[in-house]
C-alpha cells in the first residue's frame, strides 16, 4: 500500500506545470546544428568509413527531390543540383562540395566541407564528380542506393544513370552500397547529442506523468490525454518525434500498434499506455513510454494480478538494458528479452522487436535490437554490433490475452539508453511504479489539472 502511495504521490508532484518557456530551445537550438554535424564529419565520418572499407562517398542534393542525408552534409539548402565527396585520407575525410556557382558563395558560409568547388553554367556536374574520384583512387566508392537501409537510399535512377555514365568501367566497378557507412555514422553520437537527446528524454516523461494528472475515469478520453499533450508541445516549442497524427499514441484498451489515441472513455481497471516523442533543435527525438494503472473506487493499489503484470515488463527492460554492450549484435539483445518472456509467462511478441536505434528519427538507423526468435538465423540490421555512443529506445514486454485469444493486452516499458564503453546506461531514471490514477467514489469528484 505504501508503495501505490508513493507512486501516486510521485505522480502528482511530477504534474507540477512546467515553466512556460520555449524548453525545446533551452534544449537545443536550430543554430548548434551546423557545428555539430562539422564536429560529426571530422570525428565520427573517418571511423564509419573505415568500419564499413570505404574509401569515398558521394551524396548529390538537389531542390524538390532531395536526399534524406542532405541536412547532415550541407546540401539542405540545395537549388541546381550539387554533389558532396567525403574521400577518406587515412585517419581522416577530406569533405569537398561541387556547388552551382550561384549557390556556391552561401555554401562555403554554411556547409561543413573543407571545400566548395563553383561550377559554371553547363557544367557537366557528374563528370567533375569522376574526375576528383579517379585522382581519389579509392577501392570502393559509397553511393547511396540501398534494399535496407531507408535514409541511404536517396539516389534517384536518373542520377545513379548520370554517374555510372561518366564514369570509366574501372571505378563503376567499384560503387557500392552506402549502407554501412550510414549506419555506422548515423547510428553513433557525440557526447553533445547524448546530452541533448538525455534533457528531452526527462521533458519527454516528465510530459506524459502531467497528463495523467488530467485523467478523470470514466470521463476522460485517450483522446483527450493526445490532445493536451499536443498543446503542451506547443506552448514548450517543441515537436513530433514521428507523424503528427500517431503522436502522442495513448491507449487504454487492447493492443493497437502504432496508432493515432482513440474517442475511448479511460475506465476503472484499465492500464493506460502513453508511447510519446518530442523533436528538439529540429533535430534529435525521442521516444519513451510510460504507464499509468486506473483504480476502481475505494483501491489504493492495483490488483495483485496488474502488479505482477507490471514487474514482469519492467524486469524485462532491465534485462535488455544489462545485455546492452559494446560489440554484440541486436539479435543477442533480443535474444536475452524473449528468454525472459518465455520465462515469465507472456504470450510470444511475435510482430514486434525489442528495441531500436533513436536520435535524428524515432527509428533511426544502426542495428535492429530484433530477430531473436528461436527458428530465426541472424539477419539484417539485428547483425550490426553495438558501439558505445548509440542510443536505443527498448521495450521490456509482457503481454496477454484478455478475454480471449484475439484480444491482446501488452505492457511496453519503453525507456531510452545509451552504450557506453563498457555496457549501458539509462538515459533517465526509468519508471519503477505505475502511475496511479484513483477513481472517485460516489457523490466524489477527483481533483483535475486543468488543460491549459
Amino acid at each position: 500500500m505504501k508503495r501505490a502511495r508513493s507512486a501516486l504521490l510521485s505522480a502528482l508532484l511530477l504534474s507540477a506545470p512546467l515553466a512556460q518557456a520555449a524548453a525545446g530551445d533551452a534544449i537545443a537550438s536550430e543554430q548548434s546544428w551546423p557545428r555539430i554535424r562539422k564536429e560529426r564529419i571530422q570525428k565520427l565520418l573517418p571511423q564509419a568509413m573505415a568500419r564499413a572499407n570505404v574509401d569515398a562517398w558521394v551524396v548529390f542534393c538537389r531542390e524538390n527531390d532531395n536526399d534524406p542525408l542532405a541536412i547532415h552534409v550541407g546540401g539542405e539548402n540545395a537549388g541546381g543540383t550539387a554533389a558532396f565527396l567525403f574521400l577518406r585520407q587515412g585517419d581522416t575525410v577530406r569533405a569537398l562540395a561541387l556547388s552551382p556557382a550561384s549557390e556556391a558563395t552561401a555554401l562555403k558560409e554554411v556547409a561543413p566541407v573543407d571545400e566548395v568547388v563553383a561550377l559554371e553554367r553547363g557544367t557537366d556536374l557528374y563528370a567533375q564528380v569522376a574526375t576528383r574520384l579517379a585522382a581519389a583512387k579509392p577501392a570502393r566508392i559509397a553511393i547511396n542506393a540501398s534494399t535496407s537501409v531507408t535514409v541511404a537510399d536517396g539516389l534517384s535512377s536518373s542520377q545513379r544513370a548520370a554517374l555510372e555514365k561518366a564514369l570509366p568501367p574501372a571505378l563503376r566497378k567499384k560503387l557500392v552500397s552506402s549502407e554501412d557507412v550510414v549506419s555506422e555514422w548515423l547510428s553513433v553520437k557525440l557526447p553533445e547529442e547524448v546530452d541533448i537527446l538525455r534533457k528531452a528524454a526527462a521533458l519527454t516523461a516528465r510530459l506524459e506523468i502531467e497528463a495523467y494528472a488530467t485523467v478523470v475515469p470514466g470521463q476522460t478520453r485517450d483522446a483527450d490525454v493526445a490532445r493536451f499533450l499536443k498543446k503542451r508541445m506547443a506552448e514548450l516549442g517543441v515537436g513530433d518525434a514521428w507523424a503528427p497524427d500517431q503522436n502522442p499514441n495513448v491507449n487504454s484498451g487492447p493492443l493497437r500498434g502504432h496508432s493515432h489515441a482513440t474517442e475511448r472513455v479511460i475506465q476503472p481497471g484499465d492500464f493506460i499506455q502513453t508511447d510519446f516523442g518530442i523533436r528538439v533543435g529540429n533535430m534529435w527525438v525521442t521516444d519513451i513510454q510510460r504507464f499509468a494503472y486506473v483504480l476502481a473506487p475505494g483501491q489504493t493499489q492495483p490488483p495483485k494480478e496488474a502488479l505482477e503484470k507490471w514487474e514482469k515488463s519492467k524486469r524485462g527492460s532491465r534485462v535488455v538494458l544489462a545485455a546492452m554492450k559494446p560489440g554484440v549484435s541486436g539479435w543477442d539483445v533480443d535474444k536475452a528479452q524473449r528468454v525472459w518472456n518465455e520465462q515469465a509467462g507472456s504470450v510470444p511478441m511475435t510482430m514486434f522487436g525489442t528495441g531500436h536505434p533513436v536520435g535524428y528519427w524515432a527509428h533511426d538507423v544502426g542495428p535492429a535490437l530484433s530477430g531473436g526468435l528461436k527458428e530465426k538465423p541472424k539477419q539484417g540490421a539485428a547483425t550490426r554490433p553495438l558501439r558505445a555512443g548509440q542510443v536505443f529506445a527498448f521495450d521490456g514486454y509482457f503481454a496477454w490475452h484478455d478475454g480471449g485469444p484475439d484480444v491482446l493486452r501488452v505492457l511496453s516499458v519503453e525507456e531510452m539508453a545509451v552504450v557506453t564503453d563498457t555496457g549501458a546506461e539509462y538515459l533517465i531514471p526509468p519508471q519503477e511504479e505505475l502511475v496511479l490514477i484513483p477513481s472517485p467514489g460516489p457523490g466524489q469528484s477527483r481533483p483535475v489539472t486543468p488543460a491549459r
